[in-house]
């Protein structure tokens, strides 16, 4: 027993000291000024993305047409396309079936207490339809379809919202003619100028309004804890 106990204590001391034990502080660590001049130390993690990597997700397409692929598609062809793909979701003409969104409809509804936000009505450009299809449509198969086929359904889109007409053929050429009913709807944020004159250096923290806060309701209180004592009794 007492060589057992002698093992014990002598893997016990080990243990303490290897925890306990530190390595040197290098020069970094002791404020080397050289070491802080030569600035981070690089890890060498990873490597960098191969340009046909970094082609597979830059997909992005702005409103100016930068970012769009060379291809065409009709209304018709979208037509087609729509129906077999979208209608389930989105409705025959876009009205959308069960809770999922409309993408047709809702001119003139956004002032409205319930807005229909749709392609026609919201949407500024139509680069954000195209873009948006492109990456995560349909849904539950996304990144399926080839760019025919998106500028077909895309057109198709536009078509249903009044914006071109039956025998449109949307192509990288005439995107950017597009003209979207709601492209003056939205600005940028002035917060910056228009509220500067709300900000304080220092916020106010004591005897900030000339007279005390006056109660103006109350919250009722709704005690609907079950009581122990009356509760039925579970197992």
């Amino acid at each position: 027993m007492s060589k057992f106990r002698n093992l014990f204590l002598a893997s016990a001391a080990i243990a303490v000291l290897a925890v306990n034990w530190q390595p040197a502080p290098s020069l970094a660590q002791q404020g080397n000024p050289a070491v802080h001049a030569a600035g981070p130390r690089k890890i060498g993690l990873g490597r960098e993305a191969h340009p046909d990597e970094v082609k597979a997700w830059d997909t992005d397409v702005r409103p100016d047409g930068q970012g769009l692929p060379p291809g065409k598609g009709s209304v018709k062809d979208g037509d087609e396309l729509y129906q077999t793909l979208c209608a389930a979701c989105h409705g025959e003409f876009g009205q959308s079936a069960g809770r999922w969104p409309m993408v047709a409809g809702g001119q003139g509804s956004l002032k409205n207490e319930g807005p229909e936000k749709t392609v026609g009505s919201f949407w500024p450009y139509a680069s954000t339809t195209f873009d948006y299809i492109k990456r995560a449509m349909p849904y539950g198969n996304a990144r399926s379809l080839s760019d025919d086929e998106i500028y077909a359904i895309t057109a198709y889109l536009l078509n249903m919202n009044d914006i071109v007409k039956d025998d449109f053929v949307l192509t990288q050429k005439n995107f950017t003619s597009i003209k979207m009913p709601n492209v003056d709807g939205f600005y940028d944020d002035d917060r910056e100028t228009t509220e500067k004159h709300f900000w304080k250096n220092e916020p106010c923290m004591t005897n900030c309004k000339a007279e005390p806060p006056k109660v103006l309701s109350r919250a009722r209180t709704l005690d609907v804890t079950p009581d122990t004592k009356t509760g039925p009794k579970v197992d």
